[in-house]
C-alpha cells in the first residue's frame, strides 16, 4: 500500500521529528586558551542533529535519533547522554570494528581568529552509514525528518545515504535540511553537493556568509534563485536576522512535492538571528526599530503586512525578514541548531509563523548563553510570553546568562 505523497507530514506518524546524522563525544576547555596550553577538558557531546534531537524532547516533543556509534565507552556514553534528554535512541546502531568520534575545542567563538577545533572523525563509525545499514522503516516513522550538510561531507557512503533519503519517495515524511557547511570537512571535496541536496527537500537553512564560501552566491535573493524547489527557504543573516522565502512553487515537481503548507501544522518558516551573531561578547541584532521593514507570512500578526511576489503560474512568494535578538553571548556553538529545534517545535503546536522564528530566537539565546552546545530551554509558558511581545519590546530584549530562569523579563513587564 503506498504511503502520503512525498513531503507531506505523516499524520500517523508516533514521533513527531527523526534526525539523522553523527553525534560525538566533545572535550570543552577548563580555561581559555590554546588547546596546547588548556590543562585539562570536560566531557560532553555534540552533534548538529542530535542537538535538535535532544532540545526537542526537552520541549516536550517526541523526537528520535538516528545514528551509528562504536561499541566503546564513548558509544555508552553518546547512547545514555542523549536518551537522558528523551530522545528515543533505539534505531541507533553499533560498529564493531568503528570508533565513536570525538573532538576537542577552545573556548573562544567559533568565528574567531583563534579558535582551534581538533577533530578526531576520520574512519568513525558514523562515517561508515550508508543505504545498506541504516533502518529505513526508523527513519521515516517521523511528522519530519531533519538532515543537515555534515552528514554528507563524512564520507562517500554518507554523502550516498543522504542522496537517497533526499529522493522522491511515496510516504517521505517533511524533510528539513540545514547547510551546516563546514569548510574543513570539504577540502579537497565539492561543497556545491550541498545545493544539490538542498534543492530536493522541503525546509532549508543557509547562512548568506555559507552561501558564499560554498557556492560563490550572495545576497538573500540570490539564494534563493539557485533554490527555487524548496516550500520554504531561510536564509540567515548573522545580526541582521533572516529572510524567509516561502509559498513560491514552480510548478509541479516530481522531485518533491513538499511546501510551506505541508508542514505539520499546515505553515511553516524559518527564521534565525542570534545564532549566527559574530563573534564578539555581545551579540547586537537588529531589532524591530532598525530591521528592514518587517513583513510576515501567513498567519503573522497584522502588524507584520506580508510583502509578496509573482511566480510561474501566478503563485505569489511571501518574503519574510526577521530582526534578530541582542544576546550576552557566552559561547556561540550549537544555537543554529537549538534555532531549528525551536522553529520545529512551534511548527508542530501550530503556532503563527512570526511566533515559530521567534521561538527559533529565544531556543537560540538559551544555548548562547551557556558554555556548551546544550541547555534546558526555557520553561514554554516564559517563552510564549516573551513571543507574544510587541515589535518594539522585542526589539529591547537583551538577553545574557541566567535569563531562561528569570520570572519575566524587563521588556515583559513593561508590555502592557
Amino acid at each position: 500500500m503506498s504511503g502520503p505523497a512525498a513531503g507531506t507530514a505523516r499524520a500517523d506518524a508516533t514521533t513527531d521529528v527523526v534526525c539523522l546524522g553523527e553525534s560525538m563525544v566533545t572535550f570543552l576547555p577548563s580555561q581559555p586558551g590554546r588547546l596546547a596550553d588548556v590543562p585539562s577538558f570536560g566531557r560532553g557531546i555534540g552533534g548538529a542533529e542530535s542537538n535538535v534531537a535532544c532540545a526537542l524532547a526537552a520541549a516536550g516533543h517526541r523526537a528520535a535519533w538516528v545514528g551509528r556509534v562504536g561499541a566503546d565507552g564513548f558509544g555508552d556514553h553518546l547512547v545514555e547522554t542523549i536518551g537522558g534528554y528523551g530522545v528515543d535512541t533505539s534505531a541507533v546502531r553499533r560498529d564493531p570494528v568503528r570508533p565513536t568520534g570525538i573532538y576537542f575545542r577552545t573556548a573562544t567563538d567559533r568565528g574567531a581568529g583563534a579558535h582551534e577545533v581538533a577533530y578526531y572523525r576520520a574512519g568513525s563509525a558514523a562515517s561508515a552509514m550508508s543505504p545498506a545499514n541504516v533502518p529505513y522503516e526508523e527513519v521515516f516513522a517521523g511528522r519530519v525528518l531533519h538532515l543537515s550538510g555534515i552528514t554528507a561531507a563524512l564520507s562517500a557512503d554518507c554523502l550516498e545515504l543522504l542522496r537517497d533519503l533526499t529522493a522522491p519517495r511515496p510516504g517521505r515524511p517533511l524533510v528539513s535540511f540545514d547547510v551546516n557547511h563546514r569548510p574543513h570537512l570539504w577540502r579537497g571535496g565539492d561543497a556545491t553537493v550541498l545545493l544539490e541536496l538542498a534543492r530536493r527537500c522541503d525546509l532549508v537553512f543557509v547562512g548568506e556568509d555559507e552561501a558564499e564560501e560554498a557556492w560563490g552566491i550572495v545576497g538573500a535573493e540570490a539564494i534563493r534563485a539557485a533554490l527555487p524547489e524548496p516550500g520554504v527557504v531561510v536564509v540567515k543573516r548573522g545580526s541582521a536576522g533572516a529572510t524567509v522565502f516561502s509559498g513560491l512553487r514552480p510548478g509541479p515537481r516530481s522531485s518533491n512535492a513538499g511546501g510551506a503548507e505541508n508542514t505539520p501544522a499546515s505553515r511553516s518558516t524559518e527564521g534565525a538571528g542570534a545564532e549566527n551573531a559574530p563573534a564578539s561578547r555581545s551579540t547586537e541584532g537588529a531589532g524591530a526599530e532598525n530591521a528592514p521593514a518587517s513583513r510576515s507570512m501567513e498567519g503573522a500578526g497584522a502588524e507584520n503586512a506580508p510583502a509578496s511576489r509573482s511566480g510561474e503560474g501566478g503563485e505569489a512568494e511571501v518574503v519574510t525578514q526577521v530582526p534578530a535578538l541582542r544576546v550576552d553571548v557566552v559561547a556561540a556553538v550549537g544555537a543554529g541548531d537549538a534555532f531549528a529545534a525551536g522553529f520545529l517545535s512551534a511548527t508542530l503546536r501550530g503556532l503563527p509563523v512570526r511566533d515559530r522564528v521567534r521561538h527559533g530566537h529565544l531556543m537560540a539565546a538559551a544555548v548562547l548563553t551557556v558554555p556548551g552546545d546544550l541547555t534546558e530551554p526555557p520553561a514554554r509558558d516564559h517563552a510564549d510570553r516573551l513571543v507574544a511581545l510587541d515589535d518594539e519590546a522585542w526589539g529591547r530584549l537583551r538577553l545574557g546568562p541566567g535569563w531562561t530562569a528569570a520570572d519575566r523579563a524587563p521588556e515583559e513587564v513593561r508590555t502592557p
